[in-house]
């Protein structure tokens, strides 16, 4: 193999992972976009197959801003729901909240002042 031969493989081979990268985008934009009837993505991705370079051309001239919107949209929404289950999961907010809250049970009866001292000696030297 000549030089030559390697470059252009590598030309290839760039080519193609391109190609790929901007046809997964395109797909996955259209199945993101919850305006567009099913059967036009349909008509779609049927273009794509038999006619990718233009139509990925079209697609990305006519549909191109949308495209950077939805997926902005789509990023907000998952690192919202992201943030939201690591806020469930967390717990409380640290040594405060856990001496509120058992001074809350304190209050209420359900504990003692022992166990009220206890819990706290606890919270504090964690």
């Amino acid at each position: 193999m000549s030089f030559l031969d390697v470059l252009w493989a590598m030309f290839i081979a760039f080519g193609l992972v391109a190609y790929l990268m901007v046809m997964f985008s395109i797909i996955t934009d259209l199945f993101r976009d919850r305006q567009t009837k099913g059967w036009v993505k349909a008509v779609w991705v049927v273009c794509l197959i038999l006619f990718p370079l233009i139509t990925s051309l079209v697609y990305l001239i006519s549909r191109g801003s949308g495209m950077a919107e939805r997926t902005v949209t789509a990023s907000r929404a998952a690192q919202e729901e992201a943030e939201t289950y690591i806020r469930s999961v967390a717990g409380t907010g640290g040594a405060a909240d856990e001496i509120a809250q058992a001074h809350r049970l304190l209050e209420s009866g359900a504990i003692d002042q022992s166990e009220f001292d206890a819990l706290k000696a606890r919270v504090l030297a964690a």
